[in-house]
């Protein structure tokens, strides 16, 4: 049976989180079932995971952060990431971490082809383990 998994997208940056979400979708097709959920911003990431946590085999963390000029951008980064993890780990299962950090919007456009595809193999090998 295919896993279920849920990809959370964070629509702040608009066409970095549909391209993110079309080259991860490509992967999924393939090995999965699986259901997008919209959110603002990455920080809203951890609490759909955490609401959903029971009902998929794995989750996808999409989204993007780029740095600006106060403090805000390590606030962000670091508060979803601790959360993503806390949760994949208390859970026990897989949440692939799509969301890109960068400095500038021109690196955040390079990395949509690549960290998306990255993510969701990423929960589809930890499945295939246990």
């Amino acid at each position: 049976m295919k896993p279920k998994i849920l990809v959370v997208a964070a629509n702040y940056y608009k066409n970095i989180s549909f391209d993110l979400s079309l080259h991860t979708s490509g992967v999924l097709d393939k090995k999965t079932k699986y259901t997008f959920i919209s959110v603002p911003g990455v920080f809203e990431i951890p609490v759909v995971i955490s609401k959903n946590i029971k009902k998929y085999d794995g989750f996808i963390a999409l989204g993007c952060v780029i740095k600006g000029e106060t403090p805000h951008f390590d606030f962000i980064s670091s508060a979803t990431t601790n959360a993503i993890m806390k949760l994949s780990i208390e859970h026990k299962k897989p949440i692939g971490n799509g969301i890109i950090t960068c400095l500038n919007m021109k690196q955040a456009e390079v990395r949509t082809k690549s960290k998306g595809i990255e993510a969701a193999n990423a929960v589809i090998e930890v499945l295939d383990i246990f």
